[in-house]
């Protein structure tokens, strides 16, 4: 099979971003060092689709990069609700917070910058639907941070499960690689959770606590 056919047409026949994404996309793709860490047009869409579906009041997302994500999380927030994004990197927050401000949903946004495992825990919030999408080696912790504040049946969405495939191998090579190796070893072996990996992009593992 040919998986780069099978992207286009993923891509192809979704729904197309808006404005302000495609902005996002565009500034991050020619400004970036890294741009290939932006959600991007197809994943972006099935956020969107996943939050609308829950209609969570309360998110949380872990790395917040240039806030292409937070904008399609946000779509799905139910009338009062909430997406606390945090970011580790004051200058990439930054460039997040501008695109933030020009969206509908600039005040549903609360921008957090810092360490994670610092500011999670000074929120006190009950979550609907975490996405995890941070530094790799951190995943383990991030999970056991936020899971005990996770409703019943609220979801986590962890994104980069296959880490370029590196996390497929026995033996993989890399901090990154390893610390995905072992998240999703330590998500396979719960029995509290419901969970399904999902194949586009990078591996998303779709989480729910029951």
């Amino acid at each position: 099979m040919d998986y780069e056919l099978l992207n286009q047409f993923a891509a192809q026949h979704t729904s197309l971003e808006d404005l302000l994404l495609a902005e996002v996309n565009e500034f991050t793709s020619k400004n970036h060092t890294q741009p290939h860490m932006l959600s991007g047009h197809v994943q972006g869409q099935l956020l969107s689709m996943i939050s609308s579906m829950i209609r969570p009041k309360r998110i949380l997302e872990i790395g917040t990069f240039t806030g292409y994500s937070a904008l399609c999380l946000a779509k799905g927030l139910t009338e009062g609700g909430v997406l606390h994004t945090v970011e580790s990197r004051e200058a990439t927050a930054q460039i997040a917070h501008d695109f933030f401000q020009k969206s509908d949903s600039r005040d549903k946004i609360k921008l957090h910058v810092g360490n994670a495992l610092d500011i999670i825990p000074q929120l006190k919030e009950a979550w609907d639907l975490v996405f995890l999408d941070a530094d790799k080696s951190g995943y383990i912790h991030y999970f056991n941070l936020v899971f005990p504040d996770l409703k019943k049946n609220a979801f986590i969405l962890a994104d980069n499960i296959f880490f370029h495939g590196s996390a497929l191998d026995e033996n993989p090579k890399g901090k990154s690689a390893k610390a995905i190796k072992s998240f999703n070893e330590f998500i396979n072996n719960r029995t509290d959770i419901d969970k399904v990996v999902l194949t586009v992009r990078d591996g998303l593992y779709l989480i729910r606590k029951i």
